[in-house]
């Protein structure tokens, strides 16, 4: 007979003798070791519970140093990003503005000062998918700039913001292509 897969070995067959009377020795303790054994676990014990203790008192003295020393974003009426010292004492908030290249704002608003023209140059459906987009973008925007003044070192955040300002321009870029060459987008 062919075994080929484990459902062909008959069940009730059983071992030549019992295994257990070993394992179960080798894995007692022996007499010598009975009496190192918890000395040394309590040794460990309480080196993990030192270890904990330490991990602690490092997370709180680095919050402690970054919240009283090290100094915080602050955003002036202008939209520019200020440092400012946070005050100890006082929970430290982190208002986040990104100052952007001068050359971005100024590429950005010379394509928003011609857009509603280039718009209406588009047909209907094209216009209302690019402005949909638009829309899209600005909501996703507000989004992460509030998710990145509550999380201002998150840097996934900070990636996704960069993209998407990228796309905001990307689709301004189109859409000032597109109707310059009388094409679509």
């Amino acid at each position: 007979m062919k075994i080929t897969s484990l459902r062909d070995l008959p069940l009730d067959t059983a071992p030549p003798r019992d295994l257990w009377p070993q394992i179960a020795a080798q894995i007692a303790p022996s007499a010598t070791d009975t009496a190192r054994v918890p000395g040394a676990a309590g040794r460990m014990v309480r080196m993990r519970w030192l270890a904990a203790a330490a991990a602690v008192g490092f997370l709180a003295i680095g919050m402690w140093v970054d919240r009283s020393f090290l100094p915080h974003a602050k955003v002036d009426g202008g939209g520019q990003s200020l440092i400012t010292q946070a005050t100890p004492g006082a929970a430290a908030t982190v208002d986040v503005a990104y100052v952007s290249d001068p050359r971005y704002q100024r590429q950005r608003a010379a394509l928003l000062d011609s857009l509603q023209a280039r718009l209406n140059a588009l047909p209907p459906g094209t216009r209302a998918k690019v402005l949909a987009s638009l829309d899209t973008i600005g909501k996703a925007k507000q989004d992460l700039e509030s998710a990145l003044g509550k999380n201002p070192g998150n840097a996934l955040l900070q990636e996704l913001l960069v993209n998407t300002y990228q796309d905001e321009m990307r689709v301004l870029a189109d859409v000032h292509n597109a109707s310059t060459a009388g094409e679509g987008i």
